[in-house]
């Protein structure tokens, strides 16, 4: 790899394999996990598993707002205000008052929509990761066959999704039953697609990490096909989404020169993230309560939509600022030298 070449440090030369093995033990680790502890489909889940969802979900979503105490994050956000700023207080405003105005029953409804964009995000985030798998690798970059393949397998998922609401615990019927079958035959041609368009890279363009790390990333909504019960066919991506998000962060605040400035970001990171993921953890439970309470409920749904286009919008490393953000806290990752690498989060 790229790091491996004379003039690099020892240091970077391995961050990039330490990084590339975390996410794939992250990930695999993760669905692998949920399903071994998935209870049945009426059953709540146990203590570990719900630990390993309050961290993949509540405290991976607020660990966002960590990102608003660097001074670079804050000087762009107040350049592109619209996004990082009045969007997020639209979204968390409407959506508090959309949940209390609505009954528990109707607003289910809207809940579909809402899992889709969610899946999407988590979609966008895999294409990043096996982006950054080939930066870390100094090797080519996707094409553009590879990411629709990541795109489609991603797009199918989120079909079988809308298909069976009863594995998001949906209890509504929006009449899509015989798209299921479809969606799985879509999801099944772009693994085949995807596995092949690996294939044909020259050897020196595929290292079993990059590997790895696309085909994770090709196959992660294969729970959605391969089990009922909503804690095996989605908790295990959502930890892994979430998993690797903090994963990554927690390098961004780690970077930088060592001494007590990053024992200090680290602190704040893990402060931030628990403090607000457990004030979310608390948030996600009041759907079927009184008014007030899915006020407080809508209000969590809005910052997790927040978090979305924040998101979309300060990891799209097609971008000049993110890439060179990147660059400066993960240099091992992206180099500003490099082309563009397609967006995630």
């Amino acid at each position: 790899m790229g790091a491996d070449r004379v003039g690099v440090s020892p240091e970077l030369s391995a961050a990039p394999r330490a990084w590339l093995v975390a996410t794939v033990l992250v990930t695999v680790g993760a669905l692998v996990s949920a399903v071994a502890m998935a209870p049945s489909s009426s059953a709540s889940p146990g203590r570990s598993l719900g630990w390993l969802l309050f961290v993949g979900s509540s405290v991976h979503v607020a660990g966002t707002g960590w990102l608003y105490t660097l001074p670079d994050v804050r000087a762009h956000a107040r350049a592109h205000a619209t996004r990082y700023v009045y969007a997020p207080i639209a979204l968390v405003t409407v959506a508090a008052f959309v949940a209390a105005a609505l009954p528990a029953s109707g607003f289910a409804w809207l809940l579909l929509p809402y899992f889709a964009w969610q899946f999407l995000h988590f979609q966008k985030q895999n294409l990043g990761m096996a982006a950054l798998a080939a930066s870390s690798r100094g090797i080519a970059g996707l094409r553009p066959a590879e990411r629709r393949a990541l795109t489609v397998s991603g797009l199918a998922g989120i079909a079988a999704l809308l298909a069976r609401p009863g594995v998001l615990q949906l209890q509504i019927d929006p009449g899509l039953g015989r798209l299921w079958a479809i969606a799985l035959a879509v999801f099944g041609c772009a693994v085949i697609a995807g596995v092949c368009l690996i294939g044909s890279r020259p050897r020196h363009d595929r290292p079993p990490g990059f590997c790895i790390v696309y085909l994770s990333s090709l196959c992660f909504a294969l729970p959605v096909f391969a089990f009922r019960s909503p804690y095996a066919a989605v908790g295990g991506m959502t930890i892994a989404h979430g998993f690797q998000y903090l994963l990554l962060v927690g390098l961004v605040a780690a970077g930088g020169p060592r001494g007590t400035r990053r024992v200090l970001r680290l602190a704040a990171l893990c402060n931030v993230a628990l403090i607000g993921g457990l004030a979310l953890n608390v948030a996600s439970h009041l759907h079927s309560g009184r008014a007030p309470a899915r006020f407080v409920f809508g209000a969590y749904l809005g910052v997790v939509m927040a978090h979305f286009v924040i998101d979309a919008g300060l990891w799209r490393l097609r971008d000049p600022f993110p890439r060179r953000f990147l660059s400066t806290h993960v240099p091992y990752l992206v180099k500003p030298s490099q082309p563009r690498v397609r967006k995630f989060g």
